[in-house]
């Protein structure tokens, strides 16, 4: 038409005003946006040659958009939905999430007013609730002003990444939790790349803003220079943030105006998060981010619908990128409300959902169209870089305690453990009785064998042992970045200790005015082995380590990671008082009196290098000239060490005997022969 507008013309036009509109939406009032106060002129000129390159690039889609056929010639347009926002909580470990997520779902009225709640409801498994951790990511929902907000919590430690990265997916947006007083921690810098990866937009909640040292200006700061160094996009660098305290429920724009609920984070989770953006009418896809077991159900997967229709009933397609496909069918459909899973009809493109069903359902597949779906990318998880070994128990004491012992049972629980956990590997070993099994770190590790223990196995584990690497003919190890914060008095012995470990000091600041020092080092992953013990001893119990990966580098070369031995059973037989008075002269006992031990058992740690046989079942001779009457005996008290303990505790030709009731150690016999 001669009056009508150029197509490139239209097109630039279509573009500003979608701009505008979104950036309308997301932008918050002014004096609620986050001005870092120290910001370099060579920086802020970095910043406006990236606006350039955005701006050119953004100018050049607008032309290739302009020359392509518009969704109307035969592709669907993709849509958003108002009604929905999908969220994840992430953060490093002890800031304060949980918590946090336990005040939104009291103040959406989740619950009733006479209701009896626990603290941290989202940590439902037994470990979490005794160590006081989150583990596995879980869902929940609220409703906000007729929105229904879709809440992931997440794990903050660094083993349990694979977690974090999983549920990733399920999401367009994420709440970034920081705390007042420690600032981005280094389980902060591994989420938040994650996200910006993603291209998710962010919300920074700096919580604890109750605590009487916090400094919310600094660590805001510290956060928009962790935004920089990740390479964060300049809409991505203007985040959105929100001043909490999780444990009293308030929030606000500004560190001395809080509000007496959540309400500012809500409005900013509404305002700052994206809509999903979805194929309603395409054909169905939905990826699998999560599986749970049911007694009655049987497999239950969760995932986001990235678009069509899902209804119960309907046969489906089960397809990954390698086009392996099968034919299911949905017996039955839920979505997240409140704090429960409700069963529903149909589920419309953007929310998230369980499917129940499809037994043989994996994480990383994709439930499609049973005509025309097309798999989605599966999920992509980062290599792990611990090995252990597991293997049958051969003790005297096998059978006792456990209820699964072969290694026929140990072989279908791990294999079944990799269905859910992805950031786990497992191999056969050289004998057919011993599995490889590979993980983030020795929590990771930990915390399975702590689930089969409790399940009624018995088995034992070797040592930690790293996962090298082998390029170009180099040897390369992982490294990793540890952070202690640590008070000055102790400072000198920890530099120490780190030093030993082949650690290299990256960076020395003050934390807080409470006289702590923050210590970042870059250390093999060797040396962290065992590290957390000593540092606590070489601190008296005041330092904090926290770690996570950082690279693949050069071998750093012999490190010794304990300089005493072990005091080894002599013989098979039960403890007594009057031997273990002589063995306590030797190091730091394990065993009290009146306890089974065999042969090969360690009961002790030797003062020095090098092991020590010692007999401590040996019993005080009964003859006429001694009398029968027991002296009184003084022993020291026993070392208790947990599972961590041991782990860390153990050397190259030791194992640990893991039990329902007990949890031993002892030396490795096939090593021990060999060293004979």
């Amino acid at each position: 038409h001669p009056t009508s507008t150029p197509p490139l013309a239209a097109a630039m036009q279509m573009q500003a005003a979608t701009t505008t509109t979104t950036a309308c939406r997301l932008a918050p009032p002014q004096a609620s946006r986050c001005r870092p106060s120290s910001l370099s002129a060579s920086r802020c000129r970095g910043r406006r040659a990236c606006s350039l390159r955005v701006s050119a690039s953004l100018e050049q889609e607008v032309k290739e958009r302009a020359g392509s056929p518009s969704p109307a010639a035969g592709k669907i347009g993709k849509s958003t939905r108002r009604d929905v926002r999908n969220i994840a909580i992430v953060a490093h470990v002890d800031h304060g999430k949980t918590t946090l997520v336990d005040s939104m779902l009291r103040q959406a009225k989740v619950f009733r007013d006479n209701q009896v709640v626990q603290e941290r409801i989202m940590d439902s498994n037994d470990l979490e609730r005794e160590r006081g951790i989150t583990i596995l990511s879980k869902n929940t929902s609220i409703t906000y002003k007729g929105t229904k907000i879709n809440i992931i919590d997440t794990p903050g430690h660094s083993d349990f990444g694979g977690e974090v990265e999983r549920v990733l997916n399920m999401v367009e947006g994420v709440l970034l939790v920081v705390d007042s007083v420690e600032g981005p921690m280094p389980q902060t810098r591994f989420v938040l790349k994650k996200a910006l990866e993603f291209g998710h937009a962010v919300v920074v909640v700096v919580n604890k803003i109750d605590r009487p040292t916090a400094r919310p200006e600094f660590v805001v700061n510290s956060t928009f220079e962790l935004f920089i160094e990740l390479n964060a996009t300049d809409e991505q660098c203007d985040f959105q943030t929100v001043y909490a305290s999780g444990i009293k429920g308030k929030a606000g724009l500004s560190p001395e105006n809080l509000a007496d609920d959540l309400g500012p984070l809500f409005e900013a989770i509404l305002r700052c998060i994206p809509e999903p953006r979805i194929e309603k009418d395409g054909a169905l896809q939905l990826l699998v981010s999560n599986t749970e077991y049911d007694e009655h159900k049987g497999r239950i997967a969760i995932g986001r619908l990235h678009a069509g229709e899902l209804q119960r009933g309907m046969e489906v397609k089960v397809c990954t990128p390698d086009d392996a496909c099968r034919i299911s069918k949905i017996s039955e459909l839920f979505v997240y409300q409140n704090f429960s899973r409700v069963p529903v009809e149909t589920v419309s493109a953007g929310d998230i959902c369980a499917v129940c069903g499809i037994n043989d359902i994996m994480i990383g597949e994709t439930i499609a169209d049973k005509v025309s779906g097309t798999p989605l990318p599966t999920i992509k998880i980062e290599e792990p870089t611990v090995r252990m070994s597991f293997s049958i128990n051969t003790s005297p004491f096998v059978g006792k305690e456990g209820k699964y012992v072969t290694s026929r049972n140990l072989r279908d629980r791990l294999y079944r453990e990799l269905e859910r956990n992805l950031a786990m590997k497992v191999e056969d070993g050289e004998t057919a009785d011993t599995f490889l099994v590979s993980g983030r770190g020795t929590l990771h590790l930990t915390i399975l064998i702590e689930n089969m223990r409790r399940e009624g196995y018995e088995f034992m584990i070797g040592p930690p042992k790293v996962i090298n690497k082998t390029v170009d003919g180099k040897l390369l190890e992982p490294y990793e970045i540890a952070a202690v914060e640590v008070p000055e008095e102790y400072m000198g012995s920890v530099v120490e200790l780190l030093g030993k470990r082949r650690g290299q000091m990256v960076d020395m600041q003050p934390s807080g005015p409470e006289g702590t020092t923050l210590l970042k080092y870059k250390i093999p992953t060797r040396g962290l082995i065992g590290l957390r013990n000593a540092v606590l001893t070489a601190s008296r119990g005041t330092a904090v380590l926290n770690t996570i990966f950082d690279s693949y580098g050069p071998w750093a070369g012999d490190l010794s990671s304990r300089d005493q031995g072990s005091l080894v059973a002599f013989e098979d037989g039960s403890t007594t008082s009057y031997a273990l008075l002589n063995a306590q002269e030797r190091g730091i006992l394990f065993v009290s009196p009146g306890q089974d031990v065999y042969k090969g058992q360690i009961v002790g740690i030797h003062q020095r290098p090098g092991d020590l046989a010692i007999n401590v079942c040996k019993k005080k001779a009964a003859t006429n000239v001694r009398s029968n009457k027991e002296t009184t005996v003084v022993l020291d008290e026993a070392l208790s060490y947990s599972l961590d303990d041991c782990i860390e505790f153990i050397q190259e030709d030791e194992l640990v005997e893991v039990t329902p009731a007990s949890i031993r150690m002892c030396k490795n016999p096939k090593i021990s022969k060999k060293n004979r």
